[in-house]
């Protein structure tokens, strides 16, 4: 297993020893011992998998006072995942990383807590699932839009496939400092 960092100090894509033959593959997507061996110690406590059709985009989220750290990778098809630092008092404040994830390269992305977090479909169909250190409490759920232009996060889409919550989600320059996790170096 191997930890490649990103651009964003916390965030990093994991790359799995994968072993191949004739039948097909095997490779361990979590082990708390290896994970931490890496630097990753979170505990995760549930299991999220969303399947999407093309231009899907989900996000981009966060939970308030009950934020998670989140292990994502993709089963089926590819996307592009992004995650912001909406921290509060962070150096890297509003700046994001984007990464093309999918089945066939088995790369998973670590997102520590306190990062807004959204991705969008670039193959037919996919399917997305993620570890989350906290359980989903709808009352500490928030978002950012996701077209903020002064985030411009190049997606490629002009008009993606949207809930109506992700439609109506603020820009980060709106959000209440309340709204926002705190930087803790």
């Amino acid at each position: 297993m191997k930890r490649i960092e990103t651009a964003l100090t916390g965030i990093c894509l994991i790359e799995p020893e994968v072993f191949s033959d004739e039948r097909g593959f095997f490779f361990e997507s979590y082990s708390e011992k290896k994970f931490a061996a890496i630097g990753i110690s979170d505990h995760f406590v549930q299991d999220n998998h969303a399947r999407s059709v093309k231009g899907t985009l989900r996000g981009l989220h966060y939970q308030i006072n009950r934020p998670q750290a989140k292990l994502c990778r993709v089963i089926q098809g590819e996307v592009l995942d992004v995650a912001v630092d909406i921290r509060r008092g962070s150096p890297q404040f509003g700046q994001y990383v984007a990464v093309k994830l999918s089945a066939e390269d088995k790369l998973q992305i670590y997102i520590p807590a306190g990062f807004a977090h959204g991705y969008l479909v670039l193959s037919e169909r996919a399917e997305f699932v993620y570890k989350c250190s906290d359980f989903y409490y709808p009352e500490f759920d928030r978002g950012i839009i996701w077209n903020d232009a002064d985030i411009a996060i190049p997606w490629g889409i002009d008009e993606p496939l949207l809930s109506a919550k992700d439609r109506s989600l603020p820009r980060l320059a709106s959000v209440p400092t309340r709204d926002l996790p705190e930087f803790h170096p």
